[in-house]
């Protein structure tokens, strides 16, 4: 799928700003605007260097997030994410394809869970009254890598084991 050493560097890039995400969400609960506007930002160079044309793949990327963000600002209304959340899944919206961001919502659903249930039993172990927050950031980043790693990197893209996974 890639051949192209500018679309790993790209790839790269955005497979290191996830990690900071995932860091500084686990550190502070926040993820840095600049950080999202830079993955952001970034899409278009992917687009470009992936060939794809304005109609109707650059479209639907848009559209895709835009639907993304629309819909995760309602949770974000009800409290249920935070707004560093919403811009980054946003952001990966631009760089996904459709069926490929809905496997990694899915990841994402099944990380964040694992998450809350581990970060609520430390929260009761501390015997904390503050509300809880979970850096669901960390989710969001791993499940961006897992999808990332298995159908945009050729070694994995191509591995029967990195199919199974994803099935």
């Amino acid at each position: 799928m890639l051949d192209d050493p500018f679309k790993y560097g790209l790839l790269l890039a955005l497979a290191i700003a996830l990690v900071i995400a995932a860091i500084t969400d686990f550190r502070s609960r926040q993820i840095a605007n600049r950080l999202t506007g830079a993955v952001a930002l970034g899409a278009p160079l992917f687009w470009w260097a992936s060939g794809m044309a304005l109609w109707p793949d650059v479209a639907i990327q848009l559209g895709l997030a835009a639907a993304t963000f629309a819909v995760l600002c309602v949770l974000f209304a009800l409290r249920a994410m935070g707004g560093g959340d919403v811009k980054l899944l946003a952001a990966l919206a631009l760089w996904i394809q459709p069926q490929l961001f809905l496997q990694l919502i899915l990841i994402m659903a099944l990380l964040g869970g694992v998450l809350t249930i581990l970060f609520g039993a430390w929260h009761i172990m501390r015997r904390q009254r503050e509300r809880l927050a979970i850096p669901y950031g960390i989710a969001i980043s791993a499940a961006a890598l897992l999808v990332l790693g298995m159908h945009y990197v050729p070694a994995t893209a191509a591995s029967p084991a990195a199919a199974a996974v994803l099935r």
